[in-house]
Formats: C-alpha cells, structure tokens, sequence
C-alpha cells in the first residue's frame, strides 16, 4: 500500500522532517520525495512569505500490506478478541491469530481461514508484483488438518484395496487435495484421482486397475479376497501435484 503525506517548515529541510514525522520514520530512513512549494521569505519580515512543502511518498513491503489489509478484514468482522502476530521473512510472512473467536476466523473444515489466506495472497502480491509467500493460521491447526487428512487417505486407501471399491471424498481445495494424495499413493494397489469443477472438484480413491489385473493375491476375476492384512506402504511411488508445487491456491500473479 502507498501513504503519501505533506509536510510544512521555514525550509524544505525541515518541512522533509515533517513529513518523516508524520509516517513515523527517522531523519536516518531514506524516502522519495517532492517540493511542492518552496520557502519564501516575509518582505521586510512583515509580507507575503511561505511555508516550504514536501510530499513524501512511501510504498509499504508486502509483508506490511499483509498485515495491514489482514488486520483491518478481521476488524470488520467485529471480532474484538483476536490478535494477530506476525512473523516476517525476505521473502515471505507468517500470520498466527489467536484469541476466544478463532472459531470464527476458521470457518467450516478451515474455508473461512483459506479465504483470509487467498485475499491476503493477492494483496501482498501485488505490491511489486513478485511472488510473496503469505501463511494465515491459528495456533497449529492447519498441521492437525493436515495429519488429519494423511490418515484419512491411508484408512480409505487401505479400504479401497480390500473391498475393491472407490470412494468419493468431498470437495477440497488443491493444497488439502494433494495432501490425500500424496497419502494414497504410499499404499501399494490404491490409486486417487480428482474429479469435478471449480468448488466441487473432489479426490476419489479406489483399487489400482493393474494390480487387480496382475497383482498377486487376486483371483481369477482380478478381486482380491477379505483379509485383515492390509498391504505394505510403497514409499517410492511419487505424490501427485495439482498445485503444479506452487503451494496452496497455487503460485499468485
């Protein structure tokens, strides 16, 4: 975001170091700025004269922008006990809110929290238009969502290559999409695809195709028989990527 403020003195100098003043910046930091109008002295001490003015134009980071448009979102929710701590990076910043309303700010099965996270995305991202990585969380519930999910994934894994049958999960976003995933795909004779558009695209898990047809411990009709073994996980088989590796929501323009 820019701030752009005039500062007034007997000399441009000092009509600089109001304006400093007024961004709450030493005389040390360095800034762009532009006379306006330069000083003039009284005639005689007693006529005309004029003050000296200077606009100072400052281009917040990303990171304060963030924070900024982060803070003020949060505001016009009237959420009164919440606070946001920040952690900034060179290249990216990390937003933890805390508080008796984060219930609130994480909405249904965490869409409220990804949304705040998405919009403070684009903001931060278009401050010099270079990519600027922006993480919106509360206390350390995108890690439980994520554990969450990894089990998810491994239990209907396990299911779909003992039944022989596939189940649709419900609609995900990409990030929490590659997360089941990644975890499917560890389990040897299980494989996962998405389906669907936009909000509804969701991941479906189901029994690996050619390990029905020639795995061993299928019968002669490529089904594999009740057991209460489940098969070995398969820590080489890669995790697929939707995002492209961009992180959630993807890499923002």
């Amino acid at each position: 975001m820019i701030k752009e403020v005039i500062g007034t003195g007997e000399t441009e100098l000092e009509a600089l170091a109001d304006a400093k003043a007024q961004l709450g910046l030493s005389d040390e930091d360095e800034v762009e700025f532009e006379v306006i109008n330069r000083a003039e002295k009284k005639v005689l001490g007693l006529f005309g004269g004029k003050l000296a003015k200077v606009k100072v134009t400052v281009k917040g980071s990303p990171a304060d922008t963030a924070e900024e448009f982060l803070k003020s979102v949060i505001g016009a929710m009237n959420l009164t006990d919440i606070t946001v701590n920040v952690e900034k990076n060179e290249d990216s910043a990390t937003f933890n809110i805390e508080g008796e309303d984060v219930g609130f700010v994480i909405g249904r099965r965490g869409e409220t929290l990804d949304a705040l996270q998405y919009l403070t995305s684009l903001v931060a991202n278009h401050v010099d238009n270079s990519y600027f990585k922006i993480t919106v969380n509360t206390g350390n519930y995108r890690e439980k969502r994520e554990k969450t999910l990894e089990i998810l994934g491994r239990k209907l894994a396990f299911k779909a290559v003992k039944t022989g049958r596939k189940t649709s999960l419900e609609p995900m976003n990409p990030y929490e999409r590659r997360i089941i995933h990644t975890s499917v795909q560890k389990v040897k004779g299980a494989i996962s695809w998405s389906e669907g558009e936009g909000a509804g695209r969701h991941v479906v898990i189901g029994p690996d195709p050619k390990e029905r047809r020639g795995g061993r411990g299928y019968n002669r009709r490529g089904q594999r028989p009740r057991t209460d073994s489940r098969p070995a996980p398969d820590p080489d088989r890669k995790p697929l990527d939707e995002s492209n590796g961009a992180g959630l929501y993807g890499r923002i323009d």
